[in-house]
């Protein structure tokens, strides 16, 4: 049974992000608000959350293109490549916000991702997921979570959310309506900027 916790935006309660901190470090999976459409994660380090989160959305996991959640670019020197100084600032003016950047991976990601040569890059504009990875002290990975229904793509009543994934996640983070936008992706692999997928935000080239 998922449990349902409250927090809000502009003052998330530090004794209710530290709960669900403790179920992401057990290895347990969480639907959370971002500044986009609610999000589903786990903790980085761990694999077999990781596996579970895979199994959920039907891929390999060595293949799934899941986004890492960072709280800022401080983690970026980890898991990409080294980048030029303008993809850097390219990267700054626009985070945090709804962009998910692709850029060359690092040696030093995750284990089980060692064989992808590209690794997306979140950092949300959004206090409550900014909280739950300052305290975790890592990114988390993400996926989006879609919807049946082919008119709205995504749900965004954090009470219908945690009804539909009840008994597949541990947590749901009741952080307000979510948006039904995702975010714009970015592919910066090549040098020149490419949108890859058209969502939210206005980019700052």
């Amino acid at each position: 049974m998922a449990e349902l916790i409250k927090i809000y935006e502009e003052n998330p309660n530090p004794k209710e992000i530290a709960k669900v901190v403790d179920v992401l470090k057990k290895g347990g999976l969480i639907i959370y608000p971002t500044d986009t459409v609610y999000g589903l994660g786990c903790d980085i380090t761990n694999n077999s959350a990781l596996e579970k989160i895979a199994k959920i959305k039907g891929v390999k996991l060595e293949k799934a293109n899941f986004s890492f959640i960072c709280e800022d670019l401080s983690n970026l020197s980890e898991y990409a490549k080294q980048i030029d100084n303008s993809t850097f600032k390219l990267l700054k003016r626009n985070l945090p916000g709804p962009y998910t950047f692709i850029l060359p991976g690092s040696n030093n990601l995750p284990t089980v991702f060692k064989k992808k040569k590209t690794v997306g890059i979140r950092v949300p504009d959004n206090k409550i997921c900014q909280a739950i990875v300052n305290k975790l002290g890592n990114p988390i990975v993400s996926t989006s979570i879609k919807d049946d229904d082919e008119v709205i793509e995504y749900t965004t009543d954090p009470e219908l959310i945690a009804e539909k994934w009840d008994k597949l996640v541990d947590i749901v983070v009741d952080g307000g309506y979510g948006d039904n936008v995702a975010s714009t992706v970015i592919d910066l692999t090549e040098g020149e900027p490419e949108v890859i997928r058209e969502g939210k935000g206005d980019l700052a080239l």
